[in-house]
């Protein structure tokens, strides 16, 4: 997978929460919650979306790097990697 198809999940699995934010700009190094109406319970179910889509385990100590595109985006290729090195 390439960084634009890792920046497509995160999108994927926001607008998943947040339809309502589909074509909208997002600033890749700008936290949701202040770019958007994003709250915790949708934060949880963001997470809850990218596990589903990727299959990885993403600990609760590990949810302060999934708060940006670019964060989540660099998170998820590393966590991969890794996965795909074992």
């Amino acid at each position: 997978m390439t960084g634009t198809d890792f920046d497509r999940l995160v999108k994927d699995a926001l607008y998943a929460v947040a339809p309502d934010l589909e074509g909208e700009p997002i600033d890749p190094d700008l936290p949701f919650n202040l770019q958007f109406e994003f709250d915790s319970m949708d934060f949880l179910n963001f997470v809850i979306g990218l596990n589903r889509a990727t299959g990885l385990a993403l600990p609760e100590k590990d949810y302060p790097r999934l708060t940006t595109l670019a964060s989540a985006s660099a998170y998820l290729a590393g966590k991969l990697a890794a996965r795909k090195a074992e």
